[in-house]
């Protein structure tokens, strides 16, 4: 792994003795499944985990069972897998509740904490502002005997949810919000996937992640930039609650992806509002949709290390993705010639009962992956962009009126006329072609205008291709509803032909040539070919 600041602290608390082992942890709310920018995270702390020899815990933040789902869970431990990493082990928060009511009593018992009857609305109202102190609620002063009771029938369940909470006693005048007597408990009263109805009372994420991550014996706690003014916090329960281990929380900078939405809120609205198929659209940034589109663990570890840490947000094109997926397929998947916008060409001097084979490799840039035989015959398809009637300038080196090209791997051809339909739009091309002219012949007495792709229309396969672009309109205001920016062409559908050698059950990621990396679709079959574009070639990197 890259040298980065945290690597180096990581080198220094071992060097020092501080730490024997590196222990790091992915805490995931399992409220959503896992996108482009979580693969940052749990590609950080397994990664500097493995460069130290030490060890990553998945732990789920499930203190939340009004929100949380086991199917989410299920597919964090997919993504996570997906992605090449093994947990250490797999351990869940609702594991420590005991302990954290425990720690609670004792902070009470230790004068630290309180019951407060204030309202959310109050709450915040007393909390003050930036350039405002905030105010003691009325009940901060209650007995020690008093907060016992009334936390011990917050956890039985007497009161309904908003009624009470668990504060602890800090410093309302404190210039950082979170230490203004924040709270640690709340009663929530639903059933929690793992505990059922045992509790009526759930810690809150700023007091049992860090003593979750002491009762692990995590080192180093890893988390994006936003809770550095929850730090304090966090040092404030290790300190107060005399854990057995004191690991140390280190933030680093989000890594946002422009165009690319990233907030769970937004990405289930665009789900739930079916603007989306589901969390595995190939449009969606989760590591299941943009699986389904093609993307490989090893492109998205990629792109993640290239991108290093710092301790500042940055933003970077969505491309520089495309091209670490670009860089892991060139010489591992083969190549095949595919007609997205088909344009019939009849080849009229060429016998209609005939087919010929020719041996094609596979990939050009890496021979070991084989031969395949292309077929030809009087009867093709070109890409319709691949003709026009006129030809428009000297720089168009494709196929026109009395021009010539070769057909890829075959022979030339030359246009004689084509024929219009009532729209005034080309759907026949006549040609004419030469038999001096197949490809490796060796012939040289005159250069074509250019070369163009082709599949056979006798033995092709239809396909329906899906194109994908973003999933919000950069051209309409930000500012407005998510379904307003929603971009209604972020997913096209082409109905076309692939090449005979394409084989939908056992090529799940192929070069379509000058097109870009396709990936079958899920839903692709033998009799019904659905492939997705990965991404266009047709991209530009500055690395």
């Amino acid at each position: 792994m890259i040298s980065n600041f945290i690597k180096t602290i990581m080198e220094e608390d071992l060097a020092s003795g501080k730490h024997k082992e590196i222990i790091t942890r992915f805490p995931p709310e399992p409220n959503a499944f896992l996108h482009i920018g979580h693969a940052r995270a749990i590609v950080t702390n397994f990664e500097l985990a493995k460069c130290f020899g030490g060890k990553t815990i998945l732990r789920f933040d499930d203190t939340n069972p009004a929100k949380e789902e086991k199917r989410f869970m299920d597919a964090i431990i997919n993504d996570i897998k997906w992605l090449g990493y093994e947990p250490y082990k797999i351990t869940f928060g609702s594991d420590y509740f005991d302990t954290d009511y425990e720690l609670a009593v004792g902070l009470i018992k230790s004068g630290l904490a309180y019951v407060d009857d204030l309202t959310k609305e109050e709450m915040k109202e007393y909390r003050g502002t930036l350039e405002e102190k905030g105010k003691e609620s009325p009940y901060r002063n209650r007995s020690i005997e008093e907060n016992l009771k009334l936390f011990e029938e917050m956890k039985e369940g007497k009161y309904e949810e908003g009624e009470k909470t668990l504060r602890v006693k800090i410093d309302m005048a404190s210039s950082n919000l979170n230490m203004r007597d924040p709270a640690i408990y709340r009663i929530i009263k639903k059933p929690h996937p793992h505990t059922g109805d045992k509790w009526n009372i759930y810690p809150l994420y700023d007091y049992a992640h860090p003593l979750q991550d002491a009762m692990e014996y995590i080192t180093h706690s890893l988390c994006s930039l936003e809770y550095v003014e929850h730090r304090p916090l966090y040092d404030w329960v290790i300190e107060n609650t005399h854990p057995i281990s004191t690991p140390r929380q280190i933030e680093f900078g989000r890594l946002n992806i422009e165009g690319t939405i990233l907030s769970k809120r937004f990405l289930k609205e665009l789900v739930d509002s079916k603007l989306v198929d589901d969390y595995d659209d190939p449009r969606m940034p989760t590591l299941v949709g943009l699986k389904r589109r093609g993307f490989t663990k090893e492109s998205i570890r990629e792109f993640v290390l290239s991108t290093g840490l710092s301790r500042i947000n940055s933003e970077i094109p969505f491309n520089v993705l495309d091209h670490f997926l670009m860089e892991d397929l060139k010489l591992k998947v083969p190549r095949r010639m595919a007609v997205l916008n088909p344009l019939k060409v009849i080849i009229t001097n060429y016998d209609e009962n005939k087919i010929e084979h020719f041996d094609f490799l596979n990939n050009l840039e890496n021979e070991e992956l084989g031969y395949r035989k292309i077929s030809f015959s009087n009867t093709l398809y070109i890409e319709k962009e691949d003709f026009t009637p006129v030809k428009p300038n000297n720089k168009y080196k494709r196929l026109s009126l009395g021009a010539e090209v070769r057909l890829m791997g075959a022979y030339f051809i030359k246009a004689n006329d084509c024929k219009y339909d009532e729209n005034g739009e080309v759907i026949e091309v006549l040609c004419t072609y030469d038999p001096n002219t197949l490809s490796g012949s060796g012939f040289n007495e005159r250069k074509p205008q250019g070369t163009i792709q082709y599949v056979d229309a006798k033995t092709c396969k239809k396909a329906t291709f899906n194109l994908f672009d973003s999933l919000i309109d950069s051209n309409v205001d930000e500012d407005l509803p998510l379904k307003d920016r929603f971009n209604k062409n972020s997913k096209v559908s082409l109905e076309g032909f692939v090449e005979e050698a394409y084989d939908p059950t056992s090529e799940s990621k192929t070069q379509l040539m000058r097109n870009g990396y396709y990936s079958n679709d899920y839903d692709s079959k033998e009799d019904n070919i659905i492939i997705n574009r990965t991404v266009s070639l047709k991209q530009s990197f500055n690395k």
